[in-house]
């Protein structure tokens, strides 16, 4: 049996680890960014300030960043209260592909905040890093910036939230995306606080800008359901994602933020599974640099330092203005794992001054850049004491970092909350050991506490799904040994190669997590499985020409390599190889744990984008003639494909499946090949009307450019609906059979795949 024995340790490796995956790059935090602007416009300062007063419009400049020019970048100033006139360090966003198609590293706009209201200078790019721990965020870093060769100063440099982002982390970026923050002067009556208003989306327009095309009827749904319908929430929102995000406001006191009195500086985005998922930025204001708790729709809520290091746990429980804190206090499991979250955020973080010693590092890194920095806000003194002192900024005084979060430690070590006693989770087994695919195992937990218990598993077989949940038992009844012996079972099936999991445990007064990070962190197991051997897995089709069929995480119609597992085992590819180069076999290695189920397909994207989320390639297929190599982990060539000139989205793949010559056919990603007659459209490369996604699970969607009659028939020719489609219609098939449907509109046809 094979035991896993928890360790709550911190890794205080991750930095290092980051530095050696991704080198320089733009946001490495152990190096400071150079980035050089330059401006040819006589008056660039006033057209920029006049843009920001106005439209907020670019100018045209140039920018070379750590050695790489680009011309023709727009530059912009930006910000609220850190943005003035009279200023010379004003933040700057820079739009690379603002009138040109351009990106450095891959990232097309730069956001550069000038360190105002922070003595210390690394309230930003220290709030990031601590959070990147818990959920995703931006990187950061600094940036030395110059204009036409002045040193304007040290900046703070934090990745912009967009649709990379997006893609980056939640796996997909046409859904609905909002900015929660109020169009207007924020004030104690103005906040993105996701209070239901009414039916009418035009009500909305003050506090949140919709990024996405579309979006305002879900925001209102949305507001509805944090509102009035919390209990269901878990089934609308990432309520895991939106706790650590509350739990990481109060734990640092980060109140220019959902928890303060705007409620704003946060964004959500719903991701493919129907989720809303929260995204916290702005954090230059960290470390109680904005003190403005906020009261009902009226206070301001000015807290003073003492009152900052003794914010209440519950602080808006019952304030009506913070419908999402209400809900998660109201719902004792939710509070469980918010006051868990909290002490891991507080022992990870503070307890033994891993923030203080990575605080120390960065100050240290830019010590000089600040010291020549003569438009900086605060003096270099107040610099170097920046963790220490506390310093009277404008109305309010702004804590010193440390003198911050030690007493807040301190203060919530002494609450209720934080003295309750938790639950221990010791082990984890799995019987049998080594769990075969698609087969029913036991999970056992050993835990103990001094009160009643309730555990439960949060499982997933793909990262791009959310984690379900099922409660594990010590009643004797499920293969947990005998009742009360605090052995917890549950019985689940390994319905993926790989299982994703974590633990969770409480009392009535106490909750806690293994891997205490989860759900951000997890653990994973691996059905049983073989090594790839020669023939085992084959090159099962490929798409040379993809001109609007799939379509990759980034919403990219990228062609691709589909491969086929022809045995019945689990085989793991990790360490094997794809190329399209016979004297460069090892050209891009699968990553380790990749696995293919029995009889089953991987889809790999052949994009030369191998940055990218999920299985990209590091080279890219061409339409006019190619080759595909697959090797194994000694270089060993175990399959391979050549093709000719490739017709647009007619694939080139094995008939029979997994065995035969390759031919011409109708694509099937990800699904078994098939020989029905070739579905050829007349406008494939530039149709008027496209259906997405493909493949579709209980919906697709047609989207057109004109109104048309769109037809769906499945392969032996039945009709299964008509619908006239305007501008765009979703049709349903909930209740149609897995497979190949045709859709036929105004001179095109696509071939749609279903899947359940």
């Amino acid at each position: 049996m094979k035991s896993l024995i928890l360790k709550a340790s911190l890794v205080l490796a991750f930095l290092c680890c980051s530095n050696i995956l991704f080198g320089q790059s733009l946001y490495d935090l152990n190096s400071i960014q150079d980035i050089q602007i330059t401006l040819t416009q006589p008056n660039w300062d006033y057209q920029m300030d006049t843009a920001k007063y106005g439209a907020e419009g670019y100018i045209m400049g140039s920018v070379t960043i750590n050695g790489t020019l680009y011309d023709s970048v727009g530059v912009k100033y930006k910000g609220n209260s850190s943005f003035d006139s009279t200023r010379i360090k004003n933040p700057l966003h820079i739009a690379l592909d603002k009138f040109k198609e351009q990106k450095h590293q891959n990232f097309a706009d730069i956001k550069l905040s000038n360190g105002y209201g922070d003595p210390s200078m690394i309230r930003e790019v220290l709030a990031y890093q601590l959070l990147s721990n818990y959920m995703h965020c931006p990187k950061a870093n600094f940036a030395k910036v110059y204009i036409n060769g002045n040193y304007i100063g040290l900046y703070s440099s934090a990745e912009n939230i967009d649709k990379k982002f997006l893609s980056d982390h939640f796996y997909s970026s046409n859904n609905t995306f909002v900015k929660c923050n109020p169009i207007v002067n924020p004030g104690p009556t103005t906040k993105s606080n996701f209070k239901y208003i009414n039916a009418d989306t035009a009500s909305y327009e003050t506090y949140y800008e919709v990024k996405s095309d579309e979006g305002w009827p879900e925001l209102v749904t949305l507001c509805d359901s944090v509102t009035n319908h919390m209990s269901g929430l878990e089934s609308i929102m990432d309520m895991d994602r939106v706790i650590w995000m509350l739990a990481f406001n109060n734990a640092m006191i980060n109140l220019d933020s959902y928890s303060g009195v705007f409620a704003q500086n946060h964004y959500t985005y719903k991701d493919a599974t129907g989720h809303f998922n929260p995204v916290i930025w702005d954090l230059n204001m960290c470390f109680g640099g904005f003190p403005f708790a906020g009261a009902g729709g009226t206070s301001m809520g000015n807290l003073t330092v003492t009152g900052m290091q003794q914010f209440a746990l519950d602080n808006h429980a019952t304030d009506t203005f913070w419908p999402l804190i209400n809900a998660v206090q109201s719902n004792p499991t939710w509070r469980r794992k918010y006051i868990a979250h909290m002490r891991t955020i507080m022992q990870e973080m503070v307890a033994g001054n891993y923030y203080k010693s990575l605080a120390t590092q960065l100050q240290t890194m830019i010590d000089a850049d600040v010291l020549a920095d003569n438009n900086k806000f605060f003096s270099y003194s107040k610099f170097q004491h920046g963790l220490d002192s506390n310093y009277v900024v404008g109305s309010y005084t702004v804590p010193g970092i440390s003198n911050l979060v030690d007493a807040r430690l301190s203060y919530l070590n002494g609450t209720t909350d934080f003295m309750a006693s938790q639950p221990v989770i010791t082990t984890i087994n799995t019987v049998p050991a080594n769990v075969p695919y698609n087969t029913s195992f036991t999970m056992l937990v050993n835990v103990s506490a001094s009160s009643a218990l309730t555990v439960s598993v949060g499982y997933r077989f793909d990262k791009t799904k959310k984690f379900e949940k099922v409660q594990l038992f010590d009643d004797g009844n499920h293969n947990d040994g005998s009742a009360n012996d605090q052995v917890f079972g549950a019985s689940l099936t390994m319905s993926g190669p790989l299982m994703q999991y974590y633990i969770y445990a409480e009392t009535a007064d106490a909750g806690v997590f293994v891997p205490q990070r989860a759900e951000h962190e997890f653990y994973s197991m691996s059905a049983a499985s073989t090594l790839a051997t020669a023939g085992a897995v084959v090159i099962n089709e490929v798409l040379a020409d993809n001109m609007g069929l799939q379509k990759d995480e980034y919403n990219d119609t990228e062609d691709w390599i589909e491969l086929y597992n022809t045995s019945n085992q689990v085989v793991d590819l990790g360490n094997c190889y794809l190329s399209d180069n016979a004297t460069h076999l090892t050209k891009w290695k699968i990553p380790p744990a990749t696995y293919i189920a029995p009889n089953g397909y991987l889809t790999i994207w052949a994009d030369d984008d191998s940055w990218q989320q999920i299985l990209h390639t590091n080279f890219a297929l061409s339409k006019d003639s190619g080759h595909v190599y697959l090797s194994l982990p000694d270089s060993s060539i175990s399959d391979q494909v050549s093709f000719g000139l490739q017709t647009t989205n007619v694939s080139y793949g094995r008939y029979p499946n997994g065995s035969g010559p390759f031919m011409t056919m109708n694509t099937t990603y990800g699904y078994q090949n098939d020989n029905s007659p070739l579905v050829v459209s007349s406008h494939a490369a530039n149709p008027n009307w496209t259906c997405f996604p493909n493949p579709a699970q209980n919906e697709f969607f047609v989207r057109s450019v004109t109104p048309q009659t769109i037809e769906v028939y499945n392969m032996y020719g039945q009709k299964m609906t008509s619908q006239k489609v305007n501008t765009q219609q979703s049709f349903s098939t909930q209740h149609w059979p897995a497979g190949l449907y045709l859709i036929r509109g105004a001179n095109t046809t696509y071939k749609l795949q279903v899947q359940h």
